[in-house]
């Protein structure tokens, strides 16, 4: 998830009007970052819908193979090949990243496409995980960001369900069978 600060994210809510006088509500500005910015690393496997999520104050490549590892202790040891699906950004493909692919053979990675990032499953994790840990909250250090998105990542895991690529499905309703139905006609 790209870089996350302490600030305040918006949320949906009602803003009063103070005094008894109708007036045009009001919100306090806030004015910009307060402290240090951090990033989100996460990995999602998509059959359970269980997620693994760790925060870092860079996004360097020592960074990348530290969460790589723990993701390695994270997954299965059963499971015979492990499917990383990236972006194109270049702490994915530096050479320790390469270097760690070489001594874990079970881990193969995939970049996606440009412009295709519907394609990787994680990125409805990342909306939930927003929407979760972030959204309608004031933030005035990294570390209570950190705690917040511990939080929402376990009561992800708590209520998972398997992600599925597509098109959410949407109610509709039931079809009539026969050849023709008769309209609902009201007569004036």
């Amino acid at each position: 998830m790209g870089p996350q600060a302490a600030k305040s994210y918006p949320g949906q809510r009602l803003v009063r009007p103070a005094g008894p006088k109708a007036e045009r509500a009001r919100q306090e500005i806030d004015y910009g970052r307060r402290g240090v910015a951090g990033y989100v690393f996460g990995a999602l496997q998509p059959a359970s819908g269980e997620a693994f999520t760790l925060t870092y104050e860079r996004r360097t490549t020592a960074n990348r193979v530290d969460f790589l590892g723990q993701a390695e202790a994270w997954i299965d040891p059963s499971a015979e090949r492990v499917h990383a699906v990236l972006d194109n950004l270049n702490i994915h493909s530096a050479p320790d990243v390469l270097l760690f692919s070489l001594l874990h053979p079970r881990w193969e990675f995939v970049f996606q496409p440009r412009c295709a990032a519907y394609l990787n499953l994680i990125e409805p994790w990342w909306k939930a995980l927003r929407s979760l840990a972030l959204k309608g909250r004031r933030f005035e250090a990294w570390a209570e960001i950190e705690r917040a998105v511990g939080r929402a990542t376990a009561y992800g895991n708590e209520h998972k369900h398997a992600f599925v690529w597509g098109r959410r499905r949407r109610h509709r309703q039931r079809r009539r069978f026969g050849i023709a139905a008769v309209p609902k006609l009201s007569l004036i």
